[in-house]
């Protein structure tokens, strides 16, 4: 006999297709969680880009963030920028920004969308069964 190791599952992890549904309780946990690790995604960039336009552009901590935040909300820059080196990191930082918005949306989805399906390969699989 085969000595195997039990499976060990990730929080992150989605069941299986031919797994039971996932109580409504554990649901809503994965629900947090998901969206718990995109919160710290978009926290994690809006750091980056304060931390560049400080460096970079010599602005306050405040003009940092509102930068920031408004380049990664998708609105735009707010002040002038003045150094070559500012103008490529609001550019990098505009397209790395786009990329992590679509990234936290995916995250927050992510649980919701596969319930969906997953419900309805589960009734797919009983209509099958019983024919």
């Amino acid at each position: 006999m085969a000595n195997r190791k039990k499976p060990t599952r990730s929080y992150l992890a989605l069941e299986h297709r031919h797994q039971r549904l996932l109580p409504f309780n554990a649901f809503i946990h994965r629900v947090a969680l998901y969206l718990a690790v995109a919160i710290v995604l978009v926290f994690g960039t809006l750091s980056i880009g304060m931390l560049g336009y400080h460096e970079l552009e010599h602005y306050s901590w405040v003009d940092s963030f509102l930068n920031a935040s408004m380049i990664l909300g998708g609105m735009g820059q707010i002040n002038e920028l003045r150094t070559e080196a500012g103008k490529f990191f609001a550019g990098m930082y505009a397209l790395f920004s786009g990329l992590i918005f679509l990234a936290g949306a995916s995250l927050v989805l992510a649980p919701m969308v596969h319930r969906l399906l997953h419900r309805f390969h589960l009734e797919a699989d009983n209509i099958k069964n019983n024919e």
